[in-house]
C-alpha cells in the first residue's frame, strides 16, 4: 500500500510539474502577443568595379539588437567577425564597425576576387543578404584597318574595328565625319572570360569623302570617349573650270582673247588639252600649258573651245563659247540704238497724250445732251417761235411722247 501511495504521489508530482510548464509557456506566448518585437534587417548592395581598383561591402542591420554581423566570401570564409579580420588577406581593411554596419575595403581587385559576398547576422534564425561583386575589365586599344589604303569614288571601302580582352563586351559605333553610320558586329568569348568585338562597315565613298575621318568609337562601362580614327583617302576625275582672262564683256572683231582652263583632281591631272569641237584650233593660236591664247579674232573664229583634263581616274572636260561681234558695232553703234529706242518711245508717248486729249474734248461737248421728239427740227429753226411752230404734233400730241437718249 505505500509503494502504491508513492506512486500516487510521483503521478500527482510530475502532472503538477507538466501544468505548471503549460503555464508558463502560456505565459510567455500571451506576453509575445501582447508586447511584439521588431524584426531586424540586413542590407547589402551588388558592387561593380574596374579591375584594379577599390571595392567597398556595407552590410547594414536596421534595428540590431546587439547580434554579431559577419561577412563571408564566397567560398564562405570570414572575412570579418564583427572587428575582427581571420582572414589573412591584406586586401581587405575595416572602413566602419558599429552595431548597424559593417563596412570593408577590397582593393586591386581583380578577376578572381569577383562573386557573391555574404553579410550574415547570428539571430535565431540566422539571417543572410548578398553583395555580388562583378569585376570590369576595359578593352585594350582599338585597332582599325580598311580593305585598301586608297579607294576610287564610286566604288565601296570596307573598314574594319577590332575592341579585345574587355569584360563584359564593348560595343562599337561608326562616326564619317558629323554623321552616325551603322556596322555590322560579332561577339566572340575567350577562354579566360573575356570577349573580343569585330565591327565591320561599308559604304560607297564619294569625292567629298578625301580626308574626311572615319571614327570607330568603342563603349563600355569601364572606359569614356574610346575611339579609333582614319582619314579616308579619295580618289577622283578630275574638275575643269575655264576662266576668261581678257576681254571682258562681249567680244569684238580685232580683239584678243585669252582662256585658262583650271583643273583639280586626285591624283593632279596629268594631261590638259585645248580644242575646238567640230573644226580645228585656229593656226595662229597659241597654247601654253593650260592656257589657250588668239590674238585679232573675227567671226571665223566663232565656235565652241573644250578644255579637257585627265588623270589615271578617268576625263573630264569644260566648254567656252567664243562669239565674236562686228569691230562697228562699238559704242557709237550703242549709242544710236539708244536714240533710235528713245524716239520710238517718244513717239508712242505722244500719240497716247495725243488721243487722250481728243477723247477728253469729245466727252466734255456731249456730257448731259439729249434730243426729244417735240424737239425734232428745232435746231433747223431761226428763232425760238420757229422751232416751236416746227415741232412735229405741237401740244396735241403731248399724250404720245417720246423721249430718245443718245
Amino acid at each position: 500500500m505505500k509503494q502504491v501511495s508513492n506512486m500516487a504521489n510521483t503521478s500527482n508530482g510530475s502532472l503538477a510539474t507538466l501544468l505548471i510548464l503549460f503555464t508558463v509557456s502560456a505565459a510567455i506566448h500571451t506576453g509575445a502577443a501582447q508586447f511584439p518585437v521588431q524584426s531586424q534587417n540586413l542590407i547589402s548592395d551588388n558592387i561593380s568595379v574596374v579591375e584594379g581598383e577599390t571595392a567597398t561591402i556595407s552590410c547594414r542591420v536596421k534595428n540590431n539588437d546587439d547580434s554579431v554581423i559577419q561577412l563571408l566570401n564566397p567560398n564562405r570564409q570570414t572575412i570579418y567577425f564583427k572587428d575582427v579580420r581571420p582572414l589573412k588577406d591584406a586586401r581587405f581593411q575595416l572602413v566602419n564597425f558599429s552595431d548597424n554596419e559593417l563596412r570593408v575595403s577590397l582593393s586591386n581587385v581583380s578577376l578572381s576576387d569577383e562573386g557573391r559576398y555574404v553579410c550574415q547576422l547570428y539571430t535565431d534564425p540566422p539571417q543572410e543578404a548578398y553583395a555580388d561583386i562583378s569585376v570590369l575589365i576595359p578593352p585594350g586599344n582599338p585597332i582599325i584597318e580598311s580593305r585598301e589604303d586608297i579607294v576610287r569614288e564610286g566604288n565601296e571601302t570596307e573598314i574594319t574595328c577590332t575592341s579585345m580582352g574587355s569584360k563584359p563586351a564593348a560595343t562599337i559605333r561608326w562616326m564619317k565625319g558629323d554623321k552616325e553610320l551603322q556596322g555590322k558586329s560579332k561577339v566572340e568569348a575567350t577562354y579566360d572570360r573575356m570577349f573580343t568585338v569585330t565591327s565591320w562597315l561599308r559604304f560607297t565613298v564619294t569625292k567629298e569623302d578625301d580626308g574626311v575621318p572615319v571614327v570607330c568609337i568603342v563603349d563600355h562601362p569601364a572606359v569614356k570617349d574610346f575611339q579609333a580614327q582614319k582619314y579616308l583617302e579619295v580618289q577622283y576625275k578630275p574638275e575643269v573650270t575655264i576662266k576668261v582672262g581678257f576681254p571682258q564683256g562681249l567680244i569684238r572683231e580685232g580683239e584678243n582673247l585669252e582662256l585658262t582652263c583650271q583643273a583639280k583632281g586626285k591624283p593632279q591631272p596629268h594631261q590638259v588639252n585645248w580644242v575646238r569641237v567640230d573644226d580645228d584650233v585656229p593656226s595662229h593660236a597659241v597654247i601654253t600649258g593650260s592656257d589657250l591664247f588668239i590674238e585679232n579674232l573675227n567671226k571665223s573664229y566663232n565656235g565652241t573651245y573644250r578644255c579637257v583634263a585627265s588623270n589615271s581616274v578617268g576625263e573630264t572636260y569644260a566648254d567656252y563659247i567664243l562669239y565674236v561681234r562686228d569691230s562697228q558695232a562699238g559704242p557709237e553703234a550703242q549709242r544710236l540704238d539708244h536714240a533710235v529706242i528713245g524716239g520710238v518711245v517718244a513717239v508712242v508717248v505722244f500719240a497716247m497724250l495725243c488721243l487722250l486729249i481728243v477723247l477728253g474734248r469729245y466727252f466734255a461737248r456731249h456730257k448731259g445732251t439729249y434730243f426729244t421728239h417735240e424737239a425734232k427740227g428745232a435746231d433747223d429753226a431761226a428763232d425760238a417761235d420757229t422751232a416751236i411752230i416746227n415741232a412735229e404734233g405741237g401740244h396735241n400730241n403731248s399724250d404720245e411722247k417720246k423721249e430718245y437718249y443718245i
